[in-house]
């Protein structure tokens, strides 16, 4: 299974200081820009992290008038300071924003998996994604590699749960590395209603399988699928 590469960006690795990387990671679907943006101190103070990250990222990007199929809708994810430090329950969890099919305005739901911890153990305090591709396409974060990758999808399954199984087979290097992943998806469902969900994994080492677990709220993988994305780490 290949993917052609449509956009590619290369950072530095950083160790997490204090909870914070102090960057956001930013990528934008219709024009293939990857970047990242600082995060002030004023920022951490006023916001911490989590939902307030990610609210504040959309505040700065989007309108009044902005509407949830719109390109500059966004799907923001974000983790507090503790994220992945199991010294805290609850600590695997993170936030998803976007403004809602089903309110219009924003919602916010979190979720469990590992993506969140992985995500900030790759190197961002939070992911913003705007726009809306031409094609189905895949984003493709490497927090070993410091490597963001915009992706053509290719043919992929529309379920979620075959979908995860299939690009866990194809990423992982061997059988242990499968716990190293985490995918976040949005399946058939999500392309037919506006209450759509986000799924987001981790790996079963017991069952030997991907585990979902769900943004259930507000239709946040409606957004995603009119976005025509799908992702993985």
């Amino acid at each position: 299974m290949m993917h052609d590469v449509l956009t590619e960006y290369r950072y530095q690795l950083k160790p997490v200081v204090r909870g914070y990387n102090h960057r956001t990671l930013y990528v934008n679907l219709s024009s293939g820009e990857i970047r990242e943006k600082p995060v002030s101190e004023e920022m951490r103070k006023k916001f911490i992290g989590g939902k307030g990250f990610d609210l504040k990222l959309m505040w700065d990007a989007t309108r009044e008038t902005t509407q949830w199929d719109d390109p500059e809708n966004e799907i923001n994810i974000a983790m507090g300071p503790i994220a992945g430090n199991t010294n805290y329950p609850g600590s695997g969890k993170s936030i998803v924003t976007t403004i809602s099919p089903t309110t219009r305005i924003p919602v916010d739901c979190n979720v469990g998996g590992h993506f969140g911890p992985y995500l900030k153990f790759s190197g961002f305090d939070a992911l913003e994604i705007q726009g809306k591709a031409e094609r189905e396409t895949l984003l493709y974060i490497d927090g070993d590699q410091g490597l963001v990758q915009i992706l053509l999808a290719g043919e992929i399954p529309s379920d979620s749960h075959l979908l995860t199984e299939q690009l866990t087979e194809h990423f992982a290097k061997d059988e242990r590395d499968k716990q190293h992943l985490s995918i976040v998806s949005a399946g058939r469902g999500a392309e037919h209603t506006w209450i759509g969900c986000l799924n987001f994994t981790y790996y079963d080492k017991r069952r030997k399988a991907m585990r979902l677990k769900q943004a259930g709220r507000g239709g946040t993988g409606t957004v995603l699928r009119d976005k025509k994305l799908r992702r993985w780490w």
